[in-house]
């Protein structure tokens, strides 16, 4: 029987502590633990429950917004609050928006690396990535040139960028190099297209990570394409943003 102990298991919200007992080549027992502490339980202690989403939302940047909102909702079943619809349906944006980026961000950017080999996707003929993609799907983003320009994009990043320490080339990896560039070809269009629910996120909840809208009771918001009806015009300021979503009025 083996111990094997691996500390720490980076790229999550925080640090895990693994140590398994092996044999054979079988996992027989495994125990996991979390290695960061943080001290929301402690910092929360003796405050205003109406603050608590405020600083329990900070345990994690990456699943942003999600704490806040299990931690407001808490007290609001606490005291038997039922919040008004329009506030309902910010919540859902919010918490909707971070569940469709999380899908892709979470499978491109956090977990490819695991299993996509940068070094071997620089070898792979784009010309051959555009035949394969288009087997696979319609995106329209499948061409040689487009599968080139990632190339040329991927070799400044591994050459010194953010995956410059990968550990590629390990015998681990087993995607033929076309498959590596097809996957790291929309890992670079992953980072710009969750820019849009990062947005959506941002018009509702003030700022991205951690939306600071959030309230016991409902939702505070005040932006500039809506808020309430002023009393000089009689309608939405619709001009402040034209191309911003249609205003909540407080029904």
């Amino acid at each position: 029987m083996t111990r094997l102990v691996i500390d720490p298991v980076t790229r999550i919200g925080g640090h895990l502590r693994v140590e398994t007992e092996v044999a054979d080549g079988i996992v027989n027992d495994a125990w996991v633990s979390g290695t960061m502490y943080r001290g929301i339980e402690s910092i929360l202690r003796g405050r205003d429950p109406r603050d608590a989403w405020l600083l329990a939302e900070r345990v994690c940047g990456r699943c942003t917004g999600v704490h806040a909102l299990a931690s407001v909702r808490a007290v609001e079943n606490a005291l038997g609050i039922a919040i008004p619809r329009n506030a309902r349906l910010v919540r859902n944006l919010i918490t909707g928006s971070t569940y469709v980026q999380d899908h892709v961000s979470h499978f491109y950017l956090h977990e490819l690396p695991d299993w996509a080999d940068a070094i071997s996707a620089l070898s792979a003929d784009p010309s051959a990535t555009s035949v394969f993609a288009r087997m696979l799907s319609d995106w329209p983003n499948s061409s040689a040139d487009h599968f080139a320009a990632a190339r040329t994009k991927l070799a400044t990043l591994v050459e010194s960028g953010p995956l410059a320490n990968g550990y590629w080339g390990h015998p681990a990896y087993r995607l033929p190099p076309e498959f590596n560039l097809l996957l790291f070809a929309h890992y670079l269009e992953a980072l710009d297209w969750q820019r849009q629910l990062v947005r959506l996120r941002t018009i509702l909840g003030g700022k991205s990570p951690h939306p600071q809208t959030y309230l016991v009771g409902g939702m505070a918001m005040a932006p500039e394409w809506g808020g309430p009806t002023l009393p000089s015009q009689g309608e939405h300021p619709w001009r402040a943003a034209r191309h911003s979503p249609t205003p909540l009025s407080a029904n």
